[in-house]
């Protein structure tokens, strides 16, 4: 459980931190971000936790998403994860592609050599890292919620999905939604896991949702000039497989929007109002 403090920087009242720590399950030094807003002594905050995308680090959210006035204003830890394993003696693309590798963990626990050691970031995001924020920061471990954006979108709706008691709120932008059906997603899916596509299911949202994963609700934001909406993000199966299931979804198509962090520093309030009021029904 121990950890060590990279950085510490006052905000809005609170504390925006970076650690660093040796993990179990990836068996390498990960860094996490975590934003602790103003507290009253004894008082526990409920957790956001956000997943970042292809190629992105903890630094990108923490240092473009903008979430930090809302998060001080309503009491939300925002824990910010990185994206895979890193460093010597972590095996990555033999090609040197962005889309897989280090920077592209898929939130997946890999069966295949040689990642399997190392590309752990299912079992780290859902089980080592939560015990870490639950033992060092002043957090409610019985009020969590998740969000994502891209491949973190992905991670954020298969773990909310699959731990809906855990997350009372489940939100994305521009998610990886199917990603068995999608050039990203196959690579990812097939080079981690193999080629039994039935193990790929528990990694796929609409997979998920077809085989019969609940959420008491669903917030997707989308824009529509985003250069990878028709070929790797594919909302509209989605929407098709919560439609049929009668999930509820709201998934908004944000017109002129990219996949950058201009387009989700634009509706990161929105997401964490919509989070803080499903999180505080559970106080």
């Amino acid at each position: 459980m121990t950890i060590e403090t990279v950085s510490s920087n006052k905000s809005y009242g609170g504390i925006q931190g970076v650690y660093r720590h040796k993990s179990k399950e990836t068996g390498m030094e990960m860094t996490f971000s975590v934003f602790v807003p103003p507290f009253d002594d004894g008082a526990r905050l409920p957790v956001v936790w956000y997943l970042s995308g292809l190629t992105c680090t903890h630094a990108n959210v923490t240092e473009k998403g903008e979430f930090r006035r809302v998060c001080a204003e309503r009491g939300l830890i925002f824990v910010a994860p990185d994206t895979s394993p890193r460093g010597d003696g972590v095996p990555d693309d033999p090609a040197g592609a962005y889309d897989f590798g280090s920077g592209a963990g898929f939130y997946v626990d890999a069966t295949q050599e040689p990642f399997a050691r190392h590309y752990r970031m299912w079992s780290y995001v859902t089980m080592e890292l939560p015990d870490i924020v639950g033992a060092n920061f002043p957090a409610d471990m019985s009020r969590q919620s998740i969000m994502g954006h891209s491949m973190g979108g992905h991670g954020a709706l298969t773990i909310g999905l699959t731990f809906p008691g855990r997350f009372k709120a489940i939100s994305a932008f521009s998610p990886i939604v199917a990603p068995s059906q999608v050039p990203w997603g196959r690579k990812a899916l097939a080079g981690y896991l193999g080629d039994d596509r039935a193990l790929w299911r528990r990694h796929d949202a609409v997979a998920l949702i077809e085989d019969g994963a609940r959420a008491a609700d669903l917030l997707i934001d989308q824009g529509d000039a985003d250069a990878f909406l028709a070929e790797q993000l594919r909302p509209d199966l989605f929407e098709a497989a919560c439609r049929a299931a009668g999930q509820p979804l709201t998934l908004r198509l944000r017109a002129g929007y990219d996949h950058s962090y201009y387009f989700i520093s634009t509706f990161m309030d929105e997401h964490l109002l919509w989070h803080a009021a499903r999180l505080e029904e559970y106080c």
